[in-house]
């Protein structure tokens, strides 16, 4: 091997590493519809654990809707419900507390507008 000049290469800062919510917020266009897969039993009976829910990031949430929110440090999936002292996410298994809700435009990050089993293509139900 024959030895030649040296090569500059360029040294570059590395990028800084995106936060989690760069992530999050990048994932998908904030007004695209997307597919989540129901975990847990919290919403049984009407949301089993497998079932594919799609959520509309803008959809209108109003009292009844199912909703994915923002509460205790984490996104969950309830029922929004309107009570005499407020707004609460409701979860359908009554061995889950309600959370109640203070800011609904800062805690609701999309209404759920279909339900599916997987691998069923005629099987879906609407929320809309």
């Amino acid at each position: 091997m024959a030895q030649g000049k040296p090569i500059n290469i360029p040294v570059r800062p590395a990028p800084e590493a995106p936060t989690e919510e760069d992530l999050a917020t990048s994932a998908c266009s904030s007004g695209e519809p997307y597919a989540l897969m129901v975990l847990g039993d919290s919403m049984l009976p009407e949301f089993a654990e497998g079932e594919i829910i799609v959520v509309e990031p803008e959809g209108l949430a109003r009292d009844g809707s199912y909703v994915i929110a923002w509460a205790n440090e984490e996104y969950i999936f309830r029922q929004l419900v309107q009570h005499d002292d407020g707004w609460m996410l409701k979860p359908l298994n009554p061995t889950y507390p309600n959370i109640p809700v203070d800011d609904l435009k800062a805690t609701i990050k999309g209404v759920i507008i279909l339900k599916k089993q997987p691998g069923r293509r005629k099987e879906q139900k609407s929320y809309v």
